[in-house]
Formats: structure tokens, C-alpha cells, sequence
């Protein structure tokens, strides 16, 4: 058992969430102030001492990407120099997933360009990194530093049981690329229910001319899953897809709703029932415009790890557990 206290911080990305997670922990915020000078210089003052303490510093890489990413680098070397005894960045989104995402020549530079970012934060002194459904971010030789990824798919499990209508009996889970394969067939498995996956054929890079569905939706509810939407055009085509393949309903379950561009215009447009986004993006703005929109609080999940971090206990019960 520790004998330091916690400490959290919040940056500007997602301050709704951290202050979510301080609350179910039974803490308040740490004091600090984000601030630009008028040359847009970032500036950073933590507003209380954290001499010997365990700093939590809360970051999501979302919004004003380069800016978010230059606040955490500065509030690390900020606790780093005031004395605290360790630094873990909680990054529910991480910075530049989506260029992670990318495969071939682009894929060995996203694998680069991560690495470029590890080595930043090392070198501004933090000592732990926790985040939520990473992708090709933690393969070996990238980081150098402990990584707890979390994995939204308890959460999402639950989700499903709790407001999905007759879910194990009138449901099957679908994959929108061979990528998720592996996801969905995890998902479908812990359910006890069938699964069906899209095959995308393409035209030219970064166009599918149509989607192939390989499985059995007719008379069910279709549940998409994925780690992440941007613009949605893949997952509005795949929910047409389905209902063209007799699917009574359409749901999407993604854990992070970027939501850029024509998103919110294309879930509404779309044959889509409903599409549920985890809180590691801010999205309350969005589910004004967009009626469609739900989300998992996955406060829960990242409180309970600080948590165990804290207590030096493992964080391995969250891979299939998702607290109350």
C-alpha cells in the first residue's frame, strides 16, 4: 500500500472526464492553470505541491491535437521538476491514433512517429502511460516506459446486456473490416451469439466501391463494433449493408467517437438505430445535433486503474471486468 496520495490533474482536452474520474475516487482536482501568452506560447502552473506525491495527469488526444500534446509534455516537466515521486499520463484517446491506424510504408512511419512521442515524454521525466484500446502503439520497441491499455470491451459487453433488446436471442455482432475481426469474434463469443463480418472491396485506395457481408443478419439486430469513427462513411455504408441484408435494426458501438467532418450529418442521414461512443472524446456538443448518439462512461474503468496503480496492485481485472 502507498503511502503518497494521488494527485490529478487536468489538462484542457477533456476536462468533464477527469473530473469524473477525481469524483469516483472521492478526490478533488488538483489546482492548475493552462494558459497562452500572446505569442500562443503555452504556459502551465500547478496551483499546490506535489513533492513526493502520485501524479495523475488527465490528457485526451482529441480537439486542438498539438497544443493538448504540448500542455501534457509541459505539465509532466512541471511535476517532474516540483518533486513528485511518479508521473503516469492517463491518456483515454491517444495522440495521433488515427495515423496509427495506417498500414504498409505509412504504418512503419505511424510505428516511428509513436515512438517519437514516447521518447518526448520520457525525456520531460513521466514514468507510466494508461490508456484506452490502443492500436499499433504498443508493439515491442515503442515504448520503454509501463503501459496499462485498457480495453473498452467490458463496458461494451455490458452496454449490450443492459439496453440492446433481446440481445441473446435476436442479435449478432458484425465487424465492419477483416481488421476487427478478431474484436467481434471476442465480443460474440462472451455474448454466447453469432457474429458476421464485412468484407470492403475497393476501387482505389481509400474508396470502397461496395461491402460484402459474410454471415446471417436477417431478422436481427446488427451490432457494429469498432476501436474508432471518424467521418463515419465506413460505418453509415456498412449499417446500409445490413438493413439491404434484412437486419431489423442497426447498432454501432465505437470506442472513440472522433466525429469529424459530415459525421454527425451522415449518423443522422443514416439507416443507423443508434451509435454509442465511449467519453474518452468529449462529445456532448455532438448528441445535441445528433439524437442518435449514446454514450459509455468509461470514468469507471480509468478511476479503478489509477486506483490499482496507486496501490501497486494489477490492473488485469479490468481487461474483463468493468466496475460498477
Amino acid at each position: 500500500m502507498s503511502t503518497n496520495s494521488i494527485k490529478i490533474f487536468s489538462g484542457n482536452a477533456h476536462p468533464d472526464l477527469a473530473y469524473l474520474i477525481a469524483r469516483r475516487l472521492g478526490l478533488d482536482l488538483g489546482k492548475v492553470v493552462v494558459s497562452k501568452y500572446s505569442n500562443q506560447e503555452t504556459s502551465v502552473t500547478i496551483g499546490e505541491s506535489v513533492r513526493d506525491e502520485d501524479v495523475f495527469l488527465v490528457q485526451s488526444g482529441c480537439g486542438e491535437i498539438n497544443d493538448n500534446l504540448m500542455e501534457l509534455l509541459i505539465m509532466i516537466n512541471a511535476c517532474k521538476t516540483a518533486s513528485a515521486r511518479r508521473i503516469t499520463a492517463v491518456m483515454p484517446c491517444f495522440p495521433y491514433a488515427r495515423q496509427d491506424k495506417k498500414d504498409n510504408s505509412q504504418g512503419r512511419a505511424a510505428a516511428r512517429l509513436s515512438t517519437m512521442r514516447v521518447s518526448l515524454w520520457v525525456r520531460v521525466g513521466h514514468d507510466h502511460v494508461v490508456a484506452v484500446q490502443l492500436g499499433l502503439a504498443p508493439h515491442p520497441g515503442v515504448f520503454n516506459i509501463p503501459v496499462d491499455n485498457l480495453y473498452a470491451e467490458p463496458s461494451v459487453l455490458k452496454y449490450i446486456r443492459d439496453h440492446v433488446p433481446n440481445w441473446a436471442t435476436d442479435s449478432v455482432i458484425v465487424s465492419p473490416d477483416a481488421g476487427g475481426a478478431k474484436r467481434a469474434t471476442s465480443i460474440a463469443d462472451r455474448l454466447g451469439i453469432d457474429f458476421a463480418i464485412i468484407h470492403k472491396e475497393r476501387k482505389k485506395a481509400n474508396e470502397v466501391s461496395r461491402m460484402v457481408l459474410v454471415g446471417d443478419v436477417k431478422g436481427k439486430a446488427a451490432i457494429l463494433v469498432d476501436d474508432m469513427a471518424d467521418t463515419c462513411g465506413t460505418l453509415c455504408l456498412a449499417a446500409k449493408t445490413l438493413v439491404d441484408h434484412g437486419a431489423s435494426a442497426v447498432y454501432a458501438i465505437v470506442t472513440h467517437g472522433i466525429l469529424s467532418g459530415k459525421a454527425l450529418q451522415a449518423i443522422n442521414d443514416s439507416p443507423l438505430t443508434q451509435v454509442v461512443v465511449t467519453n474518452t472524446i468529449p462529445h456532448d456538443e455532438k448528441k445535441v445535433k445528433c439524437p442518435k448518439l449514446a454514450t459509455i462512461d468509461i470514468s469507471a474503468t480509468l478511476a479503478e486503474a489509477i486506483r490499482r496503480t496507486h496501490n501497486g496492485e494489477s490492473v488485469s481485472y479490468l481487461f474483463t471486468h468493468a466496475p460498477e
